[in-house]
């Protein structure tokens, strides 16, 4: 009797799938002895939605899906010609700003002190001539030689002679002391205001650049090019793959059965026969109702434990959200003081 392709076909894929079950089996519950807690859950999905913190017309993307990003990598670009402009006028306040306080700072130049001195001098000699000759009337106007008007015109002139040298005295005076230690301190804090609006404007010329927040794998690219971008309105959606753990839920039941750090192993339908190494990372203090989303033997109301196993998968195999079993050995009592994927830790077949 002959076998159709088709059969034959059948035949052998059914065949593998039971070899390598009674594989998994076999590697599972042969090192355990059979105390083996088997938990159920799927790789955690996390997610980064960076997004731009000024607003503006999107003019480059420079990743698309797929792409893996690293930390700090420039990933898209905004229209930043208003935010160079702002930058700009920014810096020219803060320079005049910093001249206005350095004059004040230095104080009166030598050549501006003699200035004053002499037209102090100038007009202190006036002052002189003024008095000298408005005593002369005064001796000459009982005698009838002067008017009554030349009198009181040399008093006018001895008071703004006065006046004036006052005056000039005073502002030589101030040169000599130079600024209001008032003004300085206002001078000082105008310039520093100024000096913190530069950064303000240099920050918002920064952000017209997006950076990638976390290493990751490009899920979604949101915008695209000529977009109007603001801080709301996320850009890309990257996926975290590092670290990966695995959520699942144990019972209260097995829940000293387990300690953080402990070894395991996760296995997936995608890929059967193949083991990924893992280790418990978190175990939740809270106690909740079992997700709808999670097969368990017990009943859904029960109340269970978050905990996570992270998982080493050097292949790249493992996807968010993929549905897993995690394999725990409780005859294992060794813990990992100081967990981690290396070398050592390669995924077994």
């Amino acid at each position: 009797m002959k076998f159709k392709p088709r059969r034959a076909a059948l035949v052998l894929l059914v065949a593998g799938a039971v070899v390598a079950a009674g594989l998994l089996y076999f590697l599972l519950h042969h090192s355990s002895g059979g105390e083996l807690l088997t938990l159920y859950g799927d790789v955690d999905i996390r997610q980064s939605q960076p997004a731009f913190y000024d607003t503006g017309p999107v003019t480059q993307l420079l990743v698309s899906e797929g792409a893996d990003v690293t930390k700090g990598e420039l990933i898209a670009r905004i229209d930043d010609s208003r935010y160079a402009a702002a930058l700009t006028q920014a810096r020219q306040k803060a320079a005049d700003l910093k001249a206005a306080l350095t004059r004040l700072l230095h104080g009166s130049r030598p050549d501006e002190i003699a200035r004053d001195k002499a037209t102090m001098a100038g007009l202190r000699a006036l002052f002189e001539n003024a008095q000298i000759a408005y005593a002369r009337t005064v001796n000459l106007f009982p005698h009838g030689v002067v008017s009554t008007q030349s009198r009181d015109d040399a008093q006018a002139t001895l008071r703004a002679a006065r006046e004036n040298y006052e005056a000039a005295r005073r502002t030589y005076e101030l040169a000599v002391k130079g600024p209001r230690h008032e003004d300085i301190i206002s001078a000082r804090h105008a310039y520093q205001a100024a000096v913190a609006a530069v950064a303000f404007a240099r920050q918002e010329y920064i952000d017209t650049r997006l950076y990638a927040p976390v290493d990751g794998v490009i899920e979604d690219r949101i915008l695209e090019p000529g977009d109007m971008a603001s801080p709301g309105t996320p850009v890309y959606t990257i996926a975290l793959t590092n670290p990966l753990w695995v959520r699942a839920y144990v019972s209260e039941a097995d829940l000293g059965r387990i300690r953080l750090g402990m070894p395991a192993t996760v296995s997936t339908d995608s890929y059967p026969g193949r083991l990924y190494h893992g280790w418990i990372g978190y175990l939740s203090p809270t106690s909740e109702f079992t997700p709808k989303n999670i097969e368990t033997p017990q009943l859904r109301t029960a109340l269970v434990y978050q905990l996570r196993v992270y998982v080493c998968d050097s292949r790249g195999e493992l996807r968010l959200g993929m549905p897993a079993t995690v394999h725990i050995d409780l005859n294992n009592k060794r813990t990992r003081k100081t967990p981690g994927c290396g070398p050592n830790h390669v995924d077994r077949p």
